[in-house]
Order: C-alpha cells, then structure tokens, then sequence
C-alpha cells in the first residue's frame, strides 16, 4: 500500500506527552476516542480517516497498567482494520518488563508475552525507553528502536557536576544495575560505587554493603524505574549514613506507586530527577522531584523511522 503521510494519536496513559511530541512534530494530535462501556470494556472509536497512513501510536504501560495495555491492544487492531500503512506503537515505559525471565519454578515470563500480544495484534514496530533488562529487545519478531534516557537526566546533572567533579560519584543501586550506572558515568566522567543489597520478596529490599567509598561525595543514584521509592530511597539513607553529602536520585520511569513520593519527601534525598515517560499524577508531586520531557527524543525518533533514517546515531550522546 502506497504511504499517503504520518500520523500521531494517543491513548490515555499519557496525553499531556503525546501532545507535546505532535508539538515537537508540528502535527495535530489524531482524533480518536478511547473510553468504556458500561461493563469497563474498552471502546475505541477513530474519528478520522488513517488509510495508507503510517501511524505512530503514543501509549506507555503505566498504572492501571492493565487498562492500557489493552488500550494499545484494541487501537492496534482498529488501525489495522482501517488499512493503516504501518502501526508503530511509541510505548516509553515497556510494561511487564520485571518477569523477563523464570528465576523459580511455576513463574511466568510476562515481557515475552507481552511482546506477542503486541506482535499478534498487529504492531510492526516498537519504541520504547530503558527496557528493564535489553535482552526483551529479542523477545521481538519486530523492529525495536530501545532509546536510553541517562543522556537526557546526565544533561541536567552536567552543569551541577563541572565545576567540582571530583567530589561526585554515580552509584548502582545493585548489582544488576552496573551496566546502566556505569554507560551513566561515562556520560559524565565520574567514578562509580555499588550498593550490594538483598531483596527478601518483590518491592522490598535491605543493603547489606556498599562497594566504593562516598565519604564525603555528592552521589547520583541512577536506576530505570522508580516504582514504590522503597529500594532507593533506603540507598540514598544508607549513603548518607557512610558519609555521603547530597544524594540525588534519578530514573527514566516514575511509576511512583502508592506513598513513593511521600517516601522521597521524607528521605535523605536532595533531589529526585525522572522523565516523564509516565504521566506523574499532580497530587503526588513535591518540592524534591523534577521532570524532564522526553518529548524532543521521541519525536526525533519518530522522523527518522517514518524518513527512513538511521536512529543509530541517537543512541549516542
């Protein structure tokens, strides 16, 4: 089918980010409905027409994270039966991406399946931010365009860090999380420590030692999501307690469930830097978080998937 043109819509996960990427784009933000009967059942209505056209879908996973994963499902399959060019869904925040693999009897791998159902319904092409873990790229039968926002939050810290760095550090808040903490200092020219911990069951963990000596230090702890505060949060006050000065913490996606934020507040944090892959809910903000667009990088994306350019050359700073 001969490409006629792009198109941007959105779900509800995140509106306020998808129209600030048509902003970028210079583009309207498509007409579609997404709302519910009356049972709860999702229902999808596009409002205008998208024959030929190559459309980019703006739909992260976030809370309830359920709800809008099926949105993405069920405007999927609608474009594809209105003869859509090409369905590029632009999910920032990859959900279902911490059961990417069986680490006990009887455990399901949901960043696989998640990854099927997309495919099934009808996706040829996914963009997304900081996967939990890169090897869900290969759970894909389709293109993946994985973008790494440690260039945008290192952006912010740069001008904090020049003038004295030497007296920061770039800290992994565990062992799994080097590699991420690490390409996170080179951004930066910083040295890095690692916080050994141990998690007892899911959303709860203890520290137990820290690799590196922050005496004295300004430290960044950098992770990809930041969901109940809880493990972050107990870093940041056990760094302080070793002798840290200012701690900051930052992460691509704020999930912030529950009392997070409340737990930031309360915390030996100084600063709490994420982007807004998710939409972060207006009551749960305080003076200690700030948010970064990610809206300029996902737009970039989008013109050079629908020009057929390279992206490669984003993946770098």
């Amino acid at each position: 089918m001969e490409r006629v043109g792009m198109k941007v819509f959105s779900g509800n996960a995140n509106l306020p980010l998808a129209e600030a990427i048509c902003k970028e784009l210079g583009l309207p933000l498509g007409d579609m409905k997404v709302g519910h009967f009356a049972d709860g059942e999702i229902n999808v209505k596009i409002n205008e027409t998208v024959r030929g056209y190559d459309v980019f879908l703006i739909q992260p996973t976030s809370e309830p994270v359920n709800d809008h994963l099926m949105e993405a499902l069920i405007c999927t399959d609608a474009f594809k039966r209105a003869s859509v060019s090409h369905i590029n869904l632009v999910m920032p925040y990859y959900g279902y991406a911490r059961q990417d693999r069986k680490t006990s009897g009887r455990e399901p791998i949901t960043a696989k399946l998640v990854a099927d159902l997309l495919a099934t319904a009808g996706v040829d092409r996914v963009i997304t931010v900081d996967l939990h873990a890169g090897q869900i790229q290969g759970f894909f039968d389709i293109p993946v365009d994985h973008f790494q926002g440690g260039s945008l939050l290192a952006d912010y810290f740069e001008p904090l860090v020049k003038d004295n760095p030497s007296d920061w550090m770039v800290v992994s808040p565990d062992l799994g999380g080097v590699t991420r903490a690490r390409a996170f200092s080179h951004l930066l020219n910083l040295p890095i420590a690692i916080i050994e911990k141990h998690r007892p069951e899911a959303n709860v963990s203890e520290v137990v030692d820290i690799i590196g000596n922050v005496e004295g230090k300004n430290c960044i702890i950098i992770d990809d999501i930041i969901d109940t505060a809880g493990t972050i949060t107990n870093a940041a006050d056990y760094l302080t307690k070793r002798g840290a000065k200012d701690v900051y913490i930052t992460a691509s996606h704020a999930i912030f469930s529950g009392n997070a934020t409340d737990k930031i507040l309360q915390s030996s944090v100084k600063k709490c830097v994420v982007t807004n892959t998710v939409k972060v809910d207006e009551a749960k903000m305080n003076h200690k978080i700030e948010i970064i667009s990610i809206a300029p990088l996902l737009a970039e994306a989008i013109r050079r998937v629908y020009s057929f350019k390279s992206v490669s050359g984003m993946f770098t700073r």
